[in-house]
């Protein structure tokens, strides 16, 4: 039974993420037993309440930071009850606090700190003065200061001992939660971000330029700003500084602690300036950079993350023989023969850029390779020759038409050559023919291809280099782990890395299966991974619903039916006096199934719909059905561009200030958020998509920058908006809200990222 501070933090969850106690505690259960989010998600509605990806994820992380929070509380209990000072009343207040910035405002006077002015002047016995001054009774300042001279201790004269009384004053000001509030909420409020170039650093600097001489109100600063003028600050080109108007400041505190009149007002006055501008100001200040770092670190993270969902469920050309070409000039473009399961079967150069004689020994062996291996279908790479190529090979005339030619992304290819996962695989074999294979494998199935790459140098991020990195690490894994656990795995051809994504396998089981795999040959059925070494029950049960045997003798190893759950299908099965495979094949039997009739005190109306569901299409992928895609002939570099031209393009990457798309000139091209749509827009996402094939307007070239401005206004209603897939989402809406202050927006924003 959980102890009373956790039955609280369970109910406070239930109450700011509008969920059933029951739902949350019972989850919570499971994921401290070691479930997985997609496990849960997919295989335990009953338990949860039918909770989708996103709710759990809001379950664990909000109860880690409640977790967290009391932790913290029972340290600063132990700390102030050890020195002697806890009172009921600052236990009370301790223990209602709801928040991490009220209890460390809480302790802040009984933390141990370094020397301080406060505690310097402490020791040469200033602080009856100091306290004196704080009551501000009528007395005469400049007398009491000479009672406190003390040469030994380094109080030479009343104005040494109104210095060190004012220090110990300035830093109880500091310490006064009141004080902190209102300054928190006038910056909150008022608080302008500053933005100037260090001196003589214009040139060195010139990507800067736009914030040179930049003022904007801190809280409304868009996070693609602040990263930007924090990268400018670290590269030592800006010099930032965040803060309100001073005179309010000093107002504000003013009206609080200024009561008393004459000398002692004005020390009064002298002490909190001192207290805001050498404590209280450089204080917030950090602070302040850190929440507005942290948010903008988030709503890059979550950016990243959509664009990475969007790319790894891009649509699969599937199982296809594809003659793949990693393009080049000069040194050739590298081709690989790739069978149906994406293993190499040839690999060659040609030179077709080189020269007539080479472009039709080029034609040769391109014809040879396809005829050879019955190729249908050909992956090209869009980086240097790209184009080129794929003009080169579009206009063979006898290159039979039912072979696809399609572009693809090439980006993080040479990364993966390189790889350690690129050498266990090819060994013997060049960089660049390793990119070949990656460049084919990624037009067959994406997501098998792109889990082996760091989502860092996939190219779909906004200032991820500038991000908090663990927080981005976790972020993505989360990303790839939901998408591969929302399509399933092929278990006989899986690679290492695909499989470590699978809901309870992790890279150390993964290397076992493919281990025994090998030793043993193909799975026969999913009952046979209990053989896997170091693959307990715990990890069959997370597992096995996510993986698929295509050729299993079972018909329901090849679904996402659980291995759990086959007893109820054969059941219904036999009810109907018939085979798994009749109730597969046969809607009008399916129609004849009541479900109710096989709820249990375990298994529930919602997995028995899913069952129902599976059944109608087995191991059905949910990605969207492979759509050829084309550039514009005759535009191939960016001095084929001309403003006004109407062109094809694919999205490759969305920000929060527009979408990058690709329109076959080897840069990018910006649609800036306010030429997304003829509409108002505040979401580039909410119209776009990474992979999304639209239609664009050039309106502005810079060649020489290689800046390319292009236009969807009066495209959008005839873009092909892709349609979404009924797949859960991680990245929380921009708009969701779980507390009521912006300290638990923060935290609630940072427990979905965190953990």
């Amino acid at each position: 039974m959980a102890d009373l501070s956790e039955r609280l933090n369970i109910r406070r969850v239930a109450v700011l993420l509008n969920i059933d106690v029951k739902q949350v505690e019972t989850t919570i259960e499971l994921l401290d037993e070691g479930a997985t989010v997609p496990f849960l998600a997919r295989y335990r509605k009953e338990m949860t309440g039918s909770l989708d990806e996103v709710q759990i994820m809001d379950v664990r992380d909000k109860m880690a930071l409640f977790r967290e929070l009391e932790k913290r509380r029972a340290f600063i209990l132990e700390t102030i009850e050890g020195q002697g000072k806890l009172t009921d009343e600052l236990r009370e207040q301790i223990v209602k606090a709801t928040n991490i910035l009220q209890l460390e405002d809480l302790y802040l006077p009984y933390k141990p700190k370094r020397k301080t002015r406060a505690t310097t002047a402490r020791e040469k016995g200033l602080e009856p003065l100091a306290l004196k001054i704080l009551e501000q009774g009528n007395f005469d300042v400049q007398l009491e200061a000479t009672k406190y001279i003390d040469v030994l201790k380094g109080v030479a004269d009343a104005h040494d001992a109104l210095d060190g009384a004012r220090d110990i004053v300035a830093e109880i000001i500091s310490e006064n939660i009141e004080a902190r509030d209102g300054l928190r909420k006038l910056f909150r409020e008022t608080a302008l971000i500053r933005s100037r170039v260090v001196v003589g650093k214009e040139t060195d600097g010139e990507k800067f330029r736009d914030y040179f001489n930049w003022d904007e109100k801190l809280m409304i600063c868009p996070s693609h700003r602040m990263l930007a003028m924090r990268r400018g600050e670290n590269e030592g080109i800006l010099l930032l500084d965040f803060a309100p108007d001073i005179d309010s400041a000093l107002q504000l505190l003013e009206k609080k602690f200024v009561k008393g009149r004459g000398e002692v007002g004005e020390q009064m006055k002298a002490a909190v300036s001192g207290s805001y501008k050498r404590l209280l100001q450089p204080t917030l200040e950090t602070e302040f950079r850190e929440l507005t770092k942290d948010v903008s670190d988030i709503k890059a993270i979550e950016v990243f993350a959509q664009n990475l969902r969007e790319l790894l469920l891009s649509s699969p050309l599937g199982q296809k023989r594809i003659l793949a070409v990693d393009p080049g000039f000069r040194t050739g473009c590298k081709i690989v023969v790739l069978d149906e399961q994406g293993k190499l079967l040839e690999h060659d150069v040609i030179y077709p850029h080189l020269g007539k004689r080479e472009a039709i020994q080029a034609e040769d062996t391109l014809f040879r390779l396809i005829a050879k291996h019955q190729v249908e279908a050909i992956s090209i790479g869009n980086g240097t020759a790209g184009r080129e190529t794929e003009e080169f090979i579009r206009k063979i005339p006898e290159l039979p038409k039912e072979i696809s030619v399609v572009m693809v992304s090439e980006s993080g290819a040479s990364i993966y050559s390189a790889s350690a996962v690129a050498r266990e695989e090819f060994p013997d074999l060049d960089l660049t023919v390793r990119g070949a294979v990656s460049i084919g494998r990624r037009l067959a199935d994406p997501l098998a291809e792109l889990v082996k790459l760091d989502p860092k140098s996939i190219g779909v991020g906004q200032y991820q280099h500038d991000v908090d990195q663990p927080l981005l690490k976790k972020k993505l894994d989360e990303v790839v782990e939901s998408c591969v656990n929302a399509v399933g795995v092929e278990l006989n051809t899986a690679s290492k890395q695909l499989l470590s994504y699978v809901s309870g396998i992790g890279p150390g089981i993964a290397k076992s299966i493919v281990d025994h795999r090998d030793e043993n040959g193909p799975f026969k059925s999913r009952k046979e991974l209990k053989k896997v070494a170091r693959l307990g029950e715990k990890a069959f049960e997370q597992a096995a619903g996510f993986l698929r045997i295509r050729d299993a003798k079972h018909l329901l190893d090849r679904s996402a039916v659980h291995p759990e759950s086959y007893s109820i299908v054969e059941q219904m099965a036999r009810d109907l006096s018939c085979e798994i495979d009749d109730l597969i094949r046969d809607k009008e039997l399916r129609a004849k199934i009541n479900p109710q009739k096989y709820v249990t005190s375990v298994i529930g109306l919602p997995t028995l719909k899913d069952i129902l569901s599976e059944l109608e299409k087995p191991g059905r992928d949910p990605r969207k059905s492979f759509e050829a895609f084309k550039f514009q002939d005759g535009v191939n570099c960016i001095e084929d561009l001309r403003e006004g031209m109407r062109l094809p393009g694919i999205v490759t990457n969305v920000t929060n200030f527009g979408a990058f798309v690709d329109i076959g000139v080897h840069q990018d091209g910006l649609v800036h958020i306010s030429q997304l749509s003829d509409q108002f827009v505040d979401d580039p996402n909410k119209v776009v998509k990474v992979q999304q094939q639209v239609m664009v307007i050039v309106t502005e070239v810079d060649a020489a920058r290689k800046r390319i401005a292009l236009s969807m206004k009066g495209e959008t209603a005839s873009s092909k908006i892709q349609t979404k897939i009924s797949i859960p989402k991680i990245a929380p809406s921009s708009k969701q809200k779980t507390g009521n202050d912006w300290q638990d927006q923060l935290a609630a924003l940072k427990g979905k990222l965190e953990g």
